[in-house]
């Protein structure tokens, strides 16, 4: 497949609309024009300070004006972009800036001074640029070297498809973040695959609480807006920003992840507030709870829906199903899963027999038939085939197929059902396996989080495999109840006496908030909530 590159994209979109604007925040606008030209402009003067084709460089700059100019030239100037979240906290942080081995490092001031202080990749960095917080005129850097000279802003060279556009870390959520490999065909292949499964009109508005996805907008031909909020802590946003967002702007299309639906949703509900100009909400990151997509979608109107993509950093996206045809199912509540859609066209998905260990090449005799629990595979031009300088996580996660394709492991377990539509089981690792048999996170937990004290569950192990010890942390609505009671437990796990697997799990523990990742404030840090809950047994069993 052909797909035209980003800054392709972003050259035929400001020849057809110059004026249209392109990007809207507190700072200001900018119009397609500009954005193209200051771009060029900001490409070329990269381009002299060293910061050349395929040189590694980490960008720390907040969402506005000037994030969006530095980002479209460090792509026409075909650097290979660095982007780690900065929320992951500083040991992460340092490890990954360690192994992406970055040549420039372009940030704001307090990004400097940390990258100074805490010695984020001191021996490979050598070009170094301070950016200021406003439009790109006196005061920092970038505004110096732009004025420097009459940049010239005609179009460069387009990037070769093949050649790396990024490295985007994973959250580190279910393991050590890894440097994922973007190619430009990559990125493109996204745009195209997304503008195609929602139906993205030309002039609509985006709502943008994921600043990277800003990147698409131009070549879907939506309008930027970026709202007013801490975008590394959606969990805490305030709800009132986001409605004005929504309202001033007419947005049409809206992503958030579920932490952000959570805090918005109830607010507008309790306002009597709907959303009459937004034609879609894209919710990602982690499950989203059937609560969460029934509540924020009764703030639509018409043929409006949320709806929930699966994928991943590697791979996105691979499924998608909308609010509709999901609350029409009652599966999640009988223990069959998260229904996720079925796979996008242009995307391969199969579903392999579990197992930890490596798989070198491809068999047919790896796939799972319908209805069996297996590993999500995925092949398509959207989906990575490297990660950046970890060998063991390309042979544990990767496998070559005939043809030099490349199979990413999603490292996520579910199956087909007779309708084609793929159900989420949860995690790899995340799977408990006692010696009656494998217990999978998601078909349990979608059971007991129907009651209506619970927020949320999440189903751990306890002690090693085949022997483990299942238990169900709970985490209540009302924070002053977090303790519980054995009376509640009893109560929540009675929800689950219809289904086998529900029935062997015997131990509940009550924690007052779920470890959560930082990017979304939705995946649930099992492997520290397992620690704390062993902890926790351990100590009961003492008492008693």
């Amino acid at each position: 497949m052909n797909f035209p590159t980003i800054p392709e994209q972003l050259a035929e979109a400001a020849r057809r609309h110059p004026s249209r604007l392109t990007l809207v925040c507190s700072e200001g606008t900018l119009s397609l024009a500009e954005l193209e030209r200051q771009s060029n402009r900001c490409a070329r003067a990269l381009h002299s300070l060293g910061i050349e084709p395929a040189t590694r460089t980490v960008l720390m700059v907040r969402p506005g004006v000037d994030f969006m100019i530095l980002t479209f030239g460090l792509v026409k100037a075909c650097a290979v972009l660095v982007l780690v979240d900065p929320g992951m906290g500083w040991k992460h942080l340092k490890k990954c800036l360690g192994e992406a081995e970055p040549s420039a490092f372009v940030g704001i001031p307090l990004a400097q001074a940390a990258r100074r202080l805490l010695g984020w990749a001191r021996s490979t960095i050598e070009i170094t640029l301070s950016v200021g917080g406003g439009r790109l005129t006196g005061g920092d850097g970038l505004s110096r070297l732009l004025s420097e000279r009459d940049w010239d802003d005609s179009p460069l060279d387009p990037p070769e498809p093949e050649s790396m556009a990024a490295l985007v870390f994973t959250s580190g959520s279910t393991g050590p973040p890894k440097g994922v490999v973007y190619t430009h065909r990559m990125f493109s292949a996204q745009v195209r695959f997304l503008k195609e499964l929602f139906g993205v009109e030309d002039g609509e508005v985006d709502l943008a609480t994921f600043p990277l996805f800003g990147l698409f907008d131009p070549g879907m031909g939506m309008t930027t807006v970026f709202p007013e909020m801490d975008f590394t802590r959606p969990a805490k946003v305030d709800p009132r920003k986001i409605v004005a967002a929504i309202q001033d702007n007419q947005a049409t299309h809206m992503f958030g992840s579920p932490a952000l639906l959570e805090r918005v949703g109830p607010y507008a509900a309790r306002q009597g507030l709907q959303f009459p100009s937004l034609r879609r909400v894209l919710s990602a990151g982690a499950p989203v709870s059937r609560k969460v997509v029934e509540q924020f979608s009764g703030l639509l109107t018409g043929e409006a829906q949320v709806f929930t993509p699966y994928g991943a950093t590697e791979a996105l996206p691979v499924c998608s199903i909308g609010s509709r045809e999901l609350l029409a199912d009652e599966g999640s509540a009988r223990g069959k899963g998260t229904c996720i859609g079925r796979p996008l066209p242009g995307v391969r998905l199969r579903l392999i027999r579990v197992t930890d260990d490596a798989i070198p090449r491809w068999s047919d005799d790896l796939e799972v038939g319908d209805g069996e629990v297996g590993e999500l595979v995925v092949s398509g031009p959207n989906v990575s085939k490297e990660y950046y300088g970890r060998p063991e996580a390309n042979r544990l996660a990767k496998i070559e197929a005939p043809g030099g394709e490349v199979l990413h492991r999603m490292g996520d377990l579910g199956y087909r059902d007779p309708e084609g539509r793929i159900w989420f089981c949860g995690r790899k690792s995340h799977r408990v396996i006692t010696l009656q048999g494998t217990l999978y996170t998601v078909p349990l937990e979608g059971i007991f989080n129907q009651h209506p004290a619970v927020l949320r569950t999440a189903l751990v192990g306890i002690g090693e495999a085949p022997e483990q010890v299942p238990v169900l942390c709970v985490e209540l609505e009302d924070k002053g109840r977090w303790k519980g009671s054995q009376k509640l437990g009893n109560e929540i796990l009675q929800l689950g006496a219809f289904s086998d697997e529900a029935r062997r799990i015997r131990a509940v523990l009550f924690h007052h908030s779920f470890p959560v990742d930082v990017r979304h404030n939705s995946k649930i840090f099992r492997e520290k909530l397992a620690r704390w809950a062993e902890r926790r047994l351990h100590g009961r069993l003492a008492a008693e």
